[in-house]
């Protein structure tokens, strides 16, 4: 399959605005209506003291690896942009490697760019080449509010979707099932 020039959804919202939620629900939703998912979901490792870890999934294998830790106080970081994250190289490189192979797809997902990705050329960057390639019929990137303007001058033709609380994923994710997975959308077998 070969697409020309997919549409790019950007998700946005602060910690805990259900981001990575959303993401999953729309992967179900896509699965459902037999289209391919393919790229990476980052679920939080989650404790009583709150997110102390973050995972990263390949959506077609579902394997899972740590990808960064929190950084524990005095411990010197690879990145002044991220300072309360300790970032694993080899999870990185693996992620990289899933995103490379992610493409041609139907549903592309890249949660998330961050500052290592948009402002510093690190991190998930065959993320953004799997963006910049279009070839997929969605892409849903995931990208924190204040690097929403570095992801639109990227890629100008992106629609915005900005997540106030968890409450909210319930509403979007049905708006964007409707609109991309109805039974007009199907893709024939």
């Amino acid at each position: 399959m070969k697409v020309k020039r997919g549409k790019i959804l950007l998700l946005s919202g602060w910690r805990e605005a259900g981001k990575t939620t959303l993401c999953e629900r729309i992967v179900a939703a896509a699965r459902r209506a037999g289209w391919d998912a393919a790229g990476v979901i980052s679920p939080p490792d989650l404790s009583r003291a709150g997110k102390t870890g973050i995972q990263v999934r390949d959506l077609r294998t579902g394997e899972q690896r740590l990808l960064a830790r929190r950084s524990r106080p005095g411990e010197e970081t690879r990145s002044s942009l991220t300072p309360e994250w300790m970032f694993d190289a080899e999870s990185l490189t693996w992620g990289n490697a899933v995103l490379r192979g992610a493409v041609p797809c139907d549903l592309l997902v890249v949660d998330e760019l961050g500052p290592l990705e948009l402002l510093s050329g690190q991190g998930w960057q065959a993320g953004i080449a799997a963006v910049d390639s279009g070839d997929y019929r969605l892409a849903l990137v995931v990208a924190r509010p204040e690097l929403v303007e570095a992801a639109s001058r990227r890629w100008p033709r992106l629609a915005v979707i900005v997540l106030g609380s968890p409450e909210h994923v319930t509403v979007v994710a049905e708006r964007i099932t409707r609109r991309f997975f109805s039974q007009s959308q199907v893709k024939n077998p």
